[in-house]
């Protein structure tokens, strides 16, 4: 059974999720919303409360001015907002791309508040050797968007992620896009894209240990970008990489293989 809410915030209103019983996790995505993590929800839902949402101007989540940009460190606030609501102190946390840099934010801006950050292939391209000429062609992408749309600008955005541009190349859902489809890739391309790829993230409080921090990386990532920053990261914060299945979109390629290693790197 899953419960769906909305929660006042400043600026907006978040859509979320409940489902299962148990400790509590949140699954994240930006700007994957809540419907790409149901099936890893369901899988998680036996042993566990899990929380889904969507982040602010995704999907159900509104905003009162739309033009707002979503950065890692506003909708880290909008998960402190979160937990207050459930009435929680705390809750394990598995974030992935996007959702991944909003869990670092979380725990610099909210120390205490995560118990276990399971970050998933975050896109920290600052991390890089080359973070000039990837910031360059992040900003080439959103460019490539206000000149030519959204399905340009995908395109581009796939091959410099280093997929194979094809049937399982991330992207927009196979077929004819939605309304909402595509004005969730419009709001990535133009109000998300370059704060969360562009996020640095603060190595100290990270390293300081009031959080458990770990670090995931697919097992098909290979040489993909969000590989080379996941593996950038644990190297400044001192730990080493677990795998996940599947590639940089594991948890919905293999929602319950995904599942049952989450499950094993939450133990204690």
């Amino acid at each position: 059974m899953t419960t769906t809410r909305t929660l006042d915030v400043p600026g907006g209103r978040l859509r979320y999720e409940i489902r299962g019983t148990g400790p509590l996790l949140l699954l994240m995505g930006a700007p994957m919303d809540a419907e790409a993590f149901g099936p890893l929800a369901d899988a998680l839902a036996s042993d566990h409360t899990v929380v889904t949402h969507d982040p602010r101007g995704i999907s159900g989540s509104t905003l009162d001015d739309p033009e707002q940009d979503s950065t890692p460190e506003l909708r880290a606030d909008d998960v402190a907002a979160l937990l207050d609501a459930l009435d929680e102190d705390s809750a394990d946390l598995l974030g992935s791309s996007g959702g991944a840099v909003t869990g670092l934010a979380l725990l610099a801006r909210h120390p205490g508040r995560v118990r276990t950050l399971v970050a998933h292939e975050p896109p920290l391209l600052e991390l890089l050797p080359d973070a000039a000429e990837q910031r360059a062609a992040v900003e080439a992408i959103v460019a490539t968007f206000h000149r030519e749309g959204v399905g340009a600008a995908w395109g581009q955005f796939m091959a410099n992620a280093g997929f194979d541009v094809g049937e399982d190349a991330p992207g927009p859902p196979p077929g004819e896009p939605s309304e909402q489809d595509l004005a969730n890739s419009a709001r990535f391309f133009a109000h998300e894209m370059l704060d969360t790829s562009l996020y640095v993230p603060d190595i100290a409080a990270l390293a300081s240990g009031r959080s458990r921090v770990v670090i995931g990386i697919g097992a098909t990532s290979g040489g993909l970008v969000t590989a080379r920053t996941s593996r950038a990261l644990a190297e400044r914060i001192g730990t080493t990489p677990v795998e996940f299945p599947g590639d940089h979109g594991g948890f919905t390629e293999q929602p319950k293989e995904f599942a049952e290693r989450l499950r094993e790197v939450l133990r204690p």
